[in-house]
């Protein structure tokens, strides 16, 4: 849509014309201007918009200029500039009625030649069969250009990187996220299918894990001492048993038993070896609880922790530690060909420095509780600092051997497909997901998206070629007699004496062309005078310059009617209707109105006011705008168009005249009072126009009332007719033909106020 003229620059009238700038245009437009004073420059310009030929407004360039003509028109999308002699873009979906149409298209002067034969056959194949034939040689050209294209396209995407695929298969591989971990998998498994044997012999992973070392337990058994015994009396005991000599203490705990014991399990008697009393003797007491069963009891639980301790820790233990990490070793290194497995970082070094060191300290203070059962004995803290370091050892290996636990799951699937493994499905599979990710990369992708791009383009133009050729074949055979039909339609609606027939294609060797007959009292008129000898009915004398003008602008309307893009065409109409058929000018209203309501936008320009008044009156108040063009100095502006002034007739002007009087008084009392007779004949003729003709006079009427009255022929009853005469007589008094002094007539506001309000009262009867 164009939706403002900024700016006309040198060009027919327009000398500097930015005024339009502010005007904004509507879906449908009239610009009013008188002859000669811009209006065929305009459409001049809309033309060249069109098509973007420079030459309709270089031939139009302002007498004397010195400068090139500039246009600037604001249009849906951005402004159109003509500049330079060119358009900075082009409208093709305006089209533009005027008489360089007409000329070129339907006649030139009163003959129709072979080129307006030629033009009317593209005019009638132009809206959709030539345009159609045109389009599917270029679609065919493009086509051609398309795979010249790909054929370069092709070139730059390597069969090496295709994996065996063609182009297209190749450009059509998706991404995907994962290519790289998928790759891995399928390489596994065609790993796997080609070691089945390896695969169903090696065993997975076997739990790893370093004994427990209970510091606590330890250290309650280190803290441990019998409750009768105290350090001072087993020192005695132990000296005297070391004076014994050899095997003394063995010798002395067996007499012990010896000694007879009461009911309270108390040793009591005398001495089995010399008969002694043994309730005198002093180191007696230190014997019995020396060697009472909680003592024996101890000294067992600390031989049991320091043999326990050493089947745990000791001996082969760490050996066969290191043996089951390198083993775990091995099989991580086999199975991690086929699957996800962890890695098995042990520092076995680090492990058994650390083992060591632990197990020499407990070691040591379970010695020495050995050597002092009876002596809690306290942990060194470089024990509890080994136990700490050898438990962070620990707590890392039951974490591995719990994660290679989880890898077995994996390897018992790899198993499993191992079994049934089709190396060849799988080779097929990675190399198409390798071609997948060499598709996807930097360097290849925007090879492969061009590629596509122009597959795309092409596929598109193809589907053009395809659909302008079915539309072009069907268009073929019914374009002729529908747009024959279309124009007699319109030739009917504008009440033409005439019709077309034997609308007809014919090829000649100048090109296709056109022809017809004008169809005059069901006689067939030919178009072309040469067809018919001279002095015979032929276009040039059978039809009137009124009809010649119809027939233009009906085959205008029906090319339009034939377009399928009618609803996004811009219309321009230069003067539809000439003074020699303004008796079709209502029709053409009716199919302009008609038209604004099919297209994007319709713009007429005309010098007729009440013709675009018409226009404008009945058409759709949302989105109209008018526009005229009046003088200004030496050339001509751009301004606003108030329609619905020049709409107003005389007689409505006086009306409202009378009506403000009546209501609100004034000053203009002599124009109202010269305006009550005018208002009077003006509704007479309206209300009695077989007895007040055009060119009547009030008076008259009057009288032929008054001679009627009481007849068969009555016109007006008593009444009204004495009313009549008493407006007539006052009225009469401020009209020249019946009152030469009727501008000095006296008016008093109270006698005009009573008589206007009579006249507005009779004007309704």
């Amino acid at each position: 849509m164009i939706t403002q003229l900024r700016l006309l620059r040198n060009i027919g009238q327009f000398d500097s014309v930015s005024s339009g700038a502010n005007i904004t245009l509507g879906r449908l437009t009239v610009l009013y201007a008188e002859n000669g004073r811009g209006k065929t420059t305009l459409s001049a310009i809309f033309r060249s918009l069109a098509s973007g030929d420079p030459i309709p407004i270089a031939e139009r360039q302002r007498l004397a200029a010195a400068n090139a003509p500039h246009v600037v028109l604001e249009c849906d999308g951005g402004q159109a500039i003509f500049q330079n002699n060119a358009w900075t873009r082009t409208l093709p979906d305006l089209v533009v009625f005027d008489d360089a149409f007409i000329d070129a298209n339907v006649y030139s002067g009163l003959a129709v030649g072979t080129a307006h034969r030629q033009n009317m056959h593209e005019l009638i194949l132009g809206a959709q069969g030539i345009t159609l034939s045109q389009q599917v040689q270029a679609h065919v050209d493009r086509i051609e250009q398309h795979n010249t294209q790909l054929r370069t396209l092709e070139a730059e995407i390597p069969a090496a990187e295709r994996g065996g695929l063609t182009v297209d298969q190749f450009c059509a591989l998706p991404s995907q996220p994962n290519v790289d971990e998928d790759i891995l998998r399928v390489q596994r498994q065609l790993a796997a299918a080609g070691e089945q044997d390896p695969i169903r012999t090696t065993a997975t992973f076997d739990t790893l894990s370093l004994p427990v070392l209970d510091v606590a337990a330890i250290e309650r058994l280190l803290a441990k001492n019998v409750a009768d015994l105290d350090a001072s009396a087993a020192a005695r005991v132990q000296a005297h048993l070391n004076a014994a000599g050899k095997g003394a203490e063995a010798w002395v705990s067996d007499g012990m038993q010896r000694v007879r014991q009461d009911e309270g399990d108390n040793h009591t008697g005398p001495c089995p070896f010399c008969a002694s009393d043994l309730s005198a003797s002093p180191v007696f007491a230190h014997y019995r609880a020396y060697f009472s069963e909680s003592y024996r009891t101890l000294k067992r639980a600390v031989a049991d922790a320091v043999s326990a301790f050493t089947r745990t820790h000791g001996g082969d233990v760490p050996a066969s530690f290191e043996r089951d990490v390198r083993l775990a070793v091995e099989r991580r290194q086999f199975w991690s060909r086929f699957g996800e497995v962890p890695e098995v970082n042990v520092d076995t070094a680090a492990i058994a420095r650390d083992w060591k060191a632990a197990r020499e300290a407990f070691e040591a203070a379970l010695a020495s509780k050995q050597l002092a059962p009876l002596e809690p004995i306290q942990l060194p803290d470089a024990a509890r600092s080994a136990a700490a370091a050898y438990e962070a050892h620990r707590e890392q290996i039951a974490a591995l051997s719990s994660e290679l636990q989880h890898a077995n799951e994996t390897i018992l699937l790899v198993k499993e497909q191992a079994k049934t493994g089709n190396a060849s499905a799988l080779q097929t599979d990675l190399r198409r997901l390798q071609a997948t990710k060499a598709r996807h990369t930097p360097e290849m992708t925007p090879n492969c998206d061009a590629y596509l791009r122009e597959k795309a383009a092409k596929a598109r133009t193809e589907g053009l070629r395809d659909t302008a050729r079915s539309a072009l074949n069907q268009y073929r055979t019914g374009a002729f007699p529908g747009f024959q039909a279309s124009i007699n339609n319109y030739l009917q609606r504008f009440n033409a004496g005439f019709r077309l027939d034997q609308v007809t294609a014919a090829n000649t060797r100048t090109g296709p062309t056109c022809t017809y007959s004008v169809l005059i009292n069901n006689q067939p008129v030919p178009v072309a005078g040469g067809d018919q000898p001279a002095g015979r009915p032929s276009f040039r004398n059978t039809l009137s310059a009124g009809d010649r003008n119809t027939l233009a602008l009906a085959f205008f309307f029906a090319s339009l009617d034939a377009d399928l893009g009618l609803a996004s065409k811009i219309v321009v109409i230069d003067d539809p209707v000439s003074s020699l058929d303004e008796h079709r000018s209502l029709t053409t209203v009716q199919e302009l109105r008609r038209l604004a309501q099919r297209v994007g936008q319709v713009i007429v320009l005309s010098h007729s006011k009440p013709f675009l008044c018409t226009i404008w009156n009945g058409a759709d108040r949302i989105g109209r705008a008018a526009l005229r063009v009046p003088r200004d100095g030496s050339g001509s502006t751009i301004a606003d168009w108030n329609v619905d002034q020049d709409s107003v007739t005389e007689h409505d002007r006086r009306h409202a005249l009378l009506r403000e009087y009546h209501q609100n008084g004034g000053t203009n009392s002599r124009e109202v009072a010269e305006s009550i007779r005018p208002v009077l004949e003006a509704f007479l003729r309206v209300a009695r126009p077989d007895h007040f003709p055009p060119g009547g006079m009030l008076g008259q009427f009057r009288d032929r009332c008054r001679r009627q009255l009481g007849t068969p022929q009555q016109i007006l009853p008593q009444a009204l007719v004495d009313e009549l005469h008493d407006l007539t007589e006052y009225a009469n008094r401020f009209h020249h033909d019946t009152n030469a002094a009727y501008a000095t007539e006296l008016i008093n506001d109270g006698e005009l106020t009573g008589y206007v309000q009579r006249t507005l009262v009779f004007a309704t009867r």
